[in-house]
């Protein structure tokens, strides 16, 4: 008698599967909250000596070029400086969707609340950043760096 019992299934080895999202994203994550956290503090010591829009293109240009670099080798497991460069221009791309949104959230509350503190401004940027973050993951698993 032959028997129609399937063997039973086991969980293919996790070294040989490429990286994905369930391992990816908590490092992404950790990297978004600490670029955040550098692109707030630059944000706010710029705003000290030039206007929001300057302050916020200065500090998003910096802490954006960390953030790729640190995704590119932490995130997507990428060393070495083969396609460096290529990767950061693509990154440049979620660059400016960023700019877009904290631009356009600082030229709304310079038309709503003229006069709002530099905290204020700091919550706009927060949730303009938060997403953009969406935005730069979903733009760097399937342009920047798919695998």
């Amino acid at each position: 008698m032959v028997s129609t019992e399937k063997p039973p299934v086991t969980a293919p080895d996790q070294a040989a599967q490429p990286a994905g999202v369930k391992r990816q994203l908590p490092s992404f994550l950790v990297i978004g909250v600490l670029s955040t956290l550098f692109y707030l503090g630059l944000y706010w010591a710029a705003r000290w000596v030039v206007d929001p829009q300057a302050a916020n293109l200065i500090a998003l240009a910096v802490s954006a070029v960390a953030n790729t670099a640190a995704n590119r080798r932490f995130t997507f497991g990428i060393t070495g400086s083969d396609g460096a460069l290529k990767h950061q221009l693509q990154g440049a791309v979620a660059f400016l969707i960023g700019l877009g949104l904290s631009a356009g959230v600082l030229a709304l509350l310079d038309m709503a609340a003229p006069d709002a503190s530099k905290v204020v401004e700091l919550g706009g940027l927060i949730v303009a950043n938060g997403l953009a973050t969406v935005l730069r993951f979903l733009l760097m698993k399937v342009w920047v760096f798919k695998d």
